[in-house]
C-alpha cells in the first residue's frame, strides 16, 4: 500500500487497480501515510496558508428536482428566497472589508431568464472589486451563457459532475436530467477559459468503489483546477433521507489521492465533511486540502439554504467568525491566506485565467 502511495505521488497516476486498492484498504497505517504525504505535497505547493473564499448563497430556487437535494423544486417545506442585488453586494462588500479576495456565487438552478441578473451581478461585483476573483456555482446553463458570464467579470466555475456512472447517476436524478449535459457543460466551461472545478458526493446511494475509480479516473482525464469532494449528508424531506451518512474517513481518503495526483489543484476542505465531524475541516487539511469557504450569505437566510441535514454555517464556517478559523489553524500550524489563489500551472495556455493571475 505505502509503496502505491508512493508511485502516486511521484508519478501522479495509478492504474484502475491501484485506486481501487487505496480506496479499499483498511483503516491503519497505510491510509495514514497516505494523508501525510497528500498534507506534505500541499504544503510543499502552497505553503502553510489555507484561502479562504467569501461564500454567498444567492438563492434556494431550484428548476431541478435532484433526489438527494434538500432544495429539489418538489419539496414545498423549503421557504425559497433570492437575494436582492443589493444583499449580494452588501455581502461582497463586508467580505472584501474582512480581507476576501475570492467570492464564490451559489445557488440553485434559476429560470432560465435569471441569466441576466447574474451577468448584471457578476458584471458590478467585477467592477467594485475588479482584483478580486469571482466563482460561480450555479449549476447547467449553456454555452451562450456561461461566455457572458465570463465576459461580464467570472473567472471560475465549480459544477460536480456527482457521479460518472450513467447508471449511478440516474440513481440520483430525476429521468429529464442528462449526465451528459452536466459532462457537456464542464468541457464547455473548459474550452471558455474558466478556472474549472467538479467533484463528487461520497458515500452517496448506490456508490461502489468501481463507481469511485471512475470518477478518479474522469478527474483525472477533465484536469480541473479545482476538486470539490463531500460526503453525503441525507436531508428529511427528499427520497433519499434514509440512506446512511457518508464517511469522513474515505471522504479525507479522497482528498488525499486527488492531491498527489495534482499538486497544485484547489481542494476545498468543506462544510458537508464539517457538518458531519466536529474536526471536519481539519481533517480534510491534513489531508491536503488547502481551501476552506466561510458563508458570507445574511445570517437570516443560511437555514434556508439547506441541501442536508445538520449543515455548518455558524462560528468558524460564517465569515464573521474568521477569527475562530484563525484559531484552529494556528495550532496545527497553518494561518489564513487571504490571496485569490489561482491555479496557475493550469492555465498555462488559457489568456483569461493568465490575465488574471
Amino acid at each position: 500500500m505505502k509503496q502505491l502511495v508512493d508511485i502516486l505521488r511521484d508519478s501522479h497516476h495509478l492504474n484502475a487497480n491501484g485506486y481501487a486498492a487505496l480506496l479499499s484498504a483498511p483503516e491503519g497505517d497505510a491510509t495514514a501515510y497516505l494523508r501525510q504525504q497528500a498534507q506534505q505535497v500541499a504544503v510543499d505547493s502552497f505553503g502553510h496558508g489555507i484561502f479562504v473564499r467569501g461564500l454567498v448563497e444567492v438563492t434556494n430556487v431550484c428548476r431541478n428536482d435532484c433526489l438527494y437535494c434538500g432544495i429539489r423544486r418538489s419539496n414545498t417545506h423549503v421557504e425559497r428566497y433570492t437575494l436582492t442585488h443589493d444583499q449580494v453586494m452588501q455581502s461582497c462588500e463586508a467580505g472584501y472589508r474582512l480581507g476576501f479576495s475570492t467570492f464564490v456565487l451559489q445557488g440553485g438552478e434559476l429560470p432560465r431568464d435569471k441569466a441576466q441578473w447574474i451577468e448584471q451581478l457578476v458584471a458590478d461585483i467585477k467592477a467594485s472589486w475588479p482584483e478580486c476573483a469571482i466563482t460561480l456555482s450555479l449549476g447547467e446553463w449553456s454555452y451562450e451563457v456561461y461566455k457572458r458570464w465570463l465576459e461580464a467579470g467570472a473567472d471560475r466555475y465549480l459544477l460536480r459532475h456527482e457521479t460518472h456512472n450513467p447508471a449511478h447517476y440516474a440513481m440520483l436524478h430525476p429521468a429529464n436530467m442528462s449526465q451528459q449535459n452536466r459532462l457537456q457543460c464542464l468541457e464547455a466551461l473548459k474550452e471558455l477559459g474558466y478556472q474549472v472545478g467538479t467533484g463528487i458526493m461520497v458515500g452517496s446511494p448506490g456508490q461502489t468503489v468501481d463507481h469511485l475509480v471512475e470518477d478518479i479516473q474522469y478527474i483525472e482525464r477533465l484536469k480541473p483546477h479545482m476538486i470539490g469532494l463531500g460526503p453525503f449528508v441525507p436531508h428529511h424531506d427528499t427520497p433519499l433521507a434514509h440512506h446512511p451518512t457518508g464517511s469522513a474517513d474515505l471522504t479525507t481518503r479522497l482528498y488525499a489521492i486527488f492531491r498527489l495526483m495534482f499538486p497544485k489543484a484547489l481542494i476545498p476542505s468543506t462544510t458537508a465533511l464539517n457538518s458531519i465531524h466536529p474536526e471536519g475541516r481539519l481533517m480534510g487539511i491534513r489531508a491536503g486540502a488547502n481551501v476552506v469557504m466561510p458563508n458570507l450569505s445574511p445570517a437570516a437566510v443560511r437555514d434556508r439554504y439547506s441541501l442536508y441535514d445538520g449543515k455548518a454555517s455558524t462560528h468558524a464556517e460564517a465569515a464573521e467568525g474568521i477569527n475562530q478559523l484563525e484559531q484552529q489553524l494556528a495550532p496545527i500550524g497553518y494561518h489564513i491566506d487571504w490571496g485569490r489563489g489561482d491555479a496557475p500551472n493550469f492555465c498555462k495556455n488559457n489568456s483569461h485565467n493568465m490575465n488574471n493571475l
